[in-house]
């Protein structure tokens, strides 16, 4: 049985315990009209995403999917009630896309709080602890969706004492079920998929180890709308008063989410994306910043239909809007992709 432990709302790291489970944020039932505000913020191009007869010969079903980045979005807008109080998001690990989700599905979230631990305090700043939280996504019908994990720094209440918790946060696993990725594309049709898109690259032609500079930059826009579409309240997307700077701090999926558009111009036949291994925040991204990416292929490995899973590697940079500023790291994204 698992213990039911009262977290407050709004809680600070010394609020939570280990063990404890959040599930109240409410189920989201996607819609066309959240899937169409999501791509105009975001800009992806994703094809089973946008063209439900491409979609109904690649899956044999009549469901639009659902854009793997939205779907994500709005799992970790429902586990943020725990980190509403949030400096900053550190990383993502082993997220496995269990299942496609389509357009009508509604994802409901479970959030699990894995380890806690307090960083060492400085003089003059506030105390705060990392907090590793495992997500788990299940449709309406208890179907599994998403199973991750994430890392979030949160502060102390001011003047708390020292809590002590000091779990092992590195340990956090990024190993990836392999059954489990193959297993969301099986059954579909990637010849179909590979037939209507005869221009561009395949996963045949791609080389491991090839870098592919992304042409353009994408500019930063309505943050703090997309941080409200996936249910996002954590504050400092919000409310630029918590964060130190004076300015709003854009939520990662944000950042992800350009990342993955900008992906899908360098693959512009990418089927869809099943796993990430791991995705590190390496800097923060303010509204405004312009977000320039790097792909880097990695392996491939043959599906049992025909195409391949395809390990990629997304490096991102943000021009600042401060004149002669140097372009900044902000974020390491190790992901694996489906090519026909």
């Amino acid at each position: 049985m698992t213990t039911r432990i009262a977290i407050p709302p709004a809680p600070w790291f010394d609020d939570l315990e280990v063990g404890a489970v959040l599930d109240d944020a409410p189920v989201v039932t996607l819609t066309e009209g959240i899937a169409a505000v999501h791509q105009s913020i975001l800009g992806w191009r994703l094809r089973l995403a946008l063209d439900r007869g491409l979609a109904r010969a690649v899956t044999g079903t009549d469901a639009l999917l659902a854009h793997p980045s939205l779907v994500c979005d709005v799992a970790i807008g429902q586990s943020t009630g725990v980190t509403q109080r949030v400096r900053a998001n550190l990383f993502y690990r082993g997220l496995v896309l269990q299942r496609p989700v389509a357009i009508g599905d509604a994802l409901r979230t479970t959030t699990i709080v894995e380890a806690l631990r307090e960083n060492r305090r400085r003089e003059g700043r506030p105390p705060t602890g990392l907090a590793v939280l495992h997500m788990r996504t299940v449709d309406q019908e208890g179907r599994p969706v998403l199973d991750f994990r994430r890392c979030a720094m949160l502060p102390l209440r001011p003047d708390a004492p020292p809590t002590g918790r000091a779990d092992d946060v590195d340990a956090v696993p990024e190993d990836l079920d392999a059954a489990a990725l193959r297993a969301v594309t099986a059954g579909w049709d990637l010849d179909a998929f590979r037939a209507a898109s005869a221009h561009g690259r395949h996963a045949a032609d791609l080389e491991p180890g090839e870098a592919i500079e992304v042409v353009g930059g994408d500019v930063v826009s309505s943050a703090p709308e997309l941080a409200r579409l996936g249910m996002n309240v954590a504050m400092v997307h919000h409310d630029a008063a918590g964060t130190g700077s004076g300015r709003r701090l854009v939520y990662g999926g944000h950042t992800i989410g350009i990342a993955g558009a900008q992906l899908g111009r360098a693959l512009p036949n990418l089927v869809t994306i099943v796993g990430w291994r791991r995705c590190d925040h390496v800097g923060p991204v303010f509204e405004g910043d312009t977000l320039r990416s790097v792909v880097t292929v990695g392996e491939r490995t043959p599906l049992d239909g025909g195409g391949a899973l395809v390990e990629l590697h997304v490096d991102v940079e943000a021009d600042a809007l401060e004149a002669g500023a140097d372009p900044r790291p902000v974020l390491a994204w190790d992901l694996i992709g489906v090519m026909a």
